[in-house]
């Protein structure tokens, strides 16, 4: 067996975290869901259950990643007591990352696309309706998506194979700046734009009348869904990194800081994207099809658009490959934990059992597009069920009972884990909270996914 990697800095863990947490969801979601349920009513209700919800459930995964400084199985066979099957749910949680992974670099490999396409200008003489048949015409042509699936699969795992802190901390931080520093110029030109105000009004105006008609129901269902599935909670994506953590810092305001990031990568979001559209008078859809059609439909009409355009989706694919090298560090430290392989060879199984097992959902846009797996679901969308509204919400439910419950770890070596260290304490009275009410919320979640 290897020693085991580590952070070199505790920004590093910090940026790496929020990068696994920052993904295509926060920008493609989260600004139209913002938008159709009353806007600041809407991210009032959102920054209320990431409180609620979002960061103790965190706290959970780092606890028993910096408890037992290994990653899911070891971790919970490490911190269990003896006969308990509590570390079952560290295989789940790989088979969760391999099919995140599996439909997810699919995605991932269409930015890194587009981002190609906007910087040789090949949407310089397209016109506005014909830039729907442009994406229409990627997904149906096997080779260019295979071609950019590969790459971001081969990418991420070269960054790997150079260990945790000469990888991935190093790739990361400099992805993440980059990232951070291109969501503020494209969201300050944004709102530069004419009629970007209208815009601004319709994001973030607290609009109870516009919340009403939405119901405040799925108002509230809306917020507490974006809140739970921003952070990437369940699968052991954020627990491998707890593993790496050092016990200087307590895990309640590592927590808070890594949700800060991700809530402010969504709300710049809204910020690049509704301006942009009420300026040019383009609808904010949701979805894929916001990405792909509407905005390069605002590029184009955009004095430099070719060059916007490009940041954009350098921006996109920063979001989305943070997230690749993250989760595939879970699968690659998996291996070599439970395997007692190498680094190189866990990096390389993994590679080769990824680049195979993502081209379902490449295919499944154009070869296999008749194959529906779940119910009318094409093979993108039924991976992303799974993983989403099955595995995401039940792993967060196992973490929580696991950390507050006497037949798993129980509270109190939880407690004592997360305020090792210096920074805010996690307040010993929401026991009752964690036990009683926390569960409910997250059941809530479970049963309306499935629905």
């Amino acid at each position: 067996m290897e020693n085991r990697d580590s952070f070199g800095s505790r920004l590093g863990f910090i940026l790496v975290s929020a990068g696994c947490a920052v993904g295509i969801g926060n920008v493609w979601k989260f600004p139209y869901i913002a938008g159709a349920n009353g806007g600041a009513v809407f991210v009032f209700i959102y920054l209320l259950f990431m409180v609620l919800m979002g960061i103790p459930v965190m706290t959970m995964e780092l606890a028993i990643g910096r408890g037992s400084g290994k990653s899911a199985v070891g971790a919970f066979k490490a911190l269990e007591k003896p006969g308990s099957i509590w570390h079952i749910h560290g295989w789940v949680c790989l088979i969760g990352c391999y099919l995140l992974m599996m439909y997810y670099t699919t995605v991932s490999g269409w930015m890194v696309d587009y981002a190609c396409k906007f910087a040789v200008g090949a949407f310089d003489h397209v016109k506005a309706e014909e830039i729907g048949d442009v994406f229409l015409g990627m997904l149906s042509n096997p080779v260019e998506m295979g071609i950019f699936m590969v790459i971001t699969v081969v990418g991420g795992f070269v960054v790997l194979s150079f260990g945790v802190r000469n990888g991935l901390e190093r790739v990361n931080k400099v992805m993440m700046v980059g990232l951070l520093v291109l969501i503020v110029i494209l969201a300050v030109h944004s709102l530069t734009l004419e009629g970007a105000g209208d815009g601004l009004k319709f994001y973030l105006y607290p609009d109870l009348q516009r919340a009403k008609e939405a119901g405040l129901g799925k108002v509230v269902t809306a917020a507490m869904n974006q809140a739970f599935f921003t952070l990437s909670l369940g699968i052991g994506s954020i627990e491998i990194f707890g593993s790496y953590m050092s016990k200087d810092h307590t895990l309640t305001g590592e927590a808070v800081r890594i949700s800060a990031l991700d809530t402010f990568v969504a709300l710049m979001a809204g910020l690049i994207i509704f301006p942009a559209c009420f300026s040019f008078g383009v609808k904010p859809d949701q979805g894929p099809s916001l990405i792909f059609v509407t905005l390069p439909q605002v590029f184009i009409h955009m004095k430099g658009g070719r060059i916007w355009g490009s940041l954009f989706f350098i921006f996109m694919t920063f979001a989305s490959f943070s997230t690749v090298t993250a989760v595939f560090e879970n699968l690659v430290a998996i291996l070599i934990d439970n395997l007692g392989w190498s680094r190189k060879k866990s990096v390389v199984f993994n590679m080769i059992f990824l680049l195979i097992t993502s081209f379902p959902c490449v295919f499944g846009y154009n070869i296999w597009r008749g194959l529906h797996l779940i119910g009318s679901r094409d093979v993108l969308d039924s991976e992303d069920f799974i993983v989403s509204n099955i595995l995401l919400p039940i792993g967060a439910l196992v973490f929580l009972l696991f950390c507050v419950t006497r037949a798993g770890w129980g509270f109190k070596n939880y407690l004592n884990e997360t305020n090792t260290g210096k920074g805010m304490k996690m307040p010993g009275w929401l026991k009752g909270y964690f036990q009683f009410v926390l569960p409910v919320l997250i059941l809530i979640i479970l049963i309306g996914g499935l629905i």
